[in-house]
């Protein structure tokens, strides 16, 4: 059996304070624009907004392994998300990782 490409998956979850949604969602495109441009270890980079919760931002990335994901934490477009994220958030994230089985 081949390794797939895309084995380690990245589930974050994010309650957004009531009209912050779309500052959040701004900064997510911008690092999910330049995950998929900049770093060939990431593979898929999606924006899901809650359809009953417009409030809870999905983030779901996939990556070829951890290391991939890590590479991506240091990249230089990852600081500005976090740090910008951080004051328009109601909670911490949530986050799950998974790995292909």
């Amino acid at each position: 059996m081949t390794q797939p490409s895309a084995g380690f998956t990245v589930i974050a979850e994010f309650k957004v304070k009531p009209g912050q949604r779309d500052a959040f969602v701004e900064l997510a495109h911008e690092d999910a624009r330049r995950s998929l441009a900049d770093e060939p270890g990431c593979h898929q980079f999606d924006v899901l907004i809650g359809e009953t919760d417009p409030n809870l931002v999905v983030l779901h990335e996939c990556y070829t392994d951890r290391e991939a994901f890590e590479t991506h934490m240091g990249m230089p477009h990852y600081p500005p998300f976090k740090t910008g994220s951080e004051p328009l958030l109601a909670a911490p994230p949530h986050v799950r990782f998974f790995v292909t089985g």
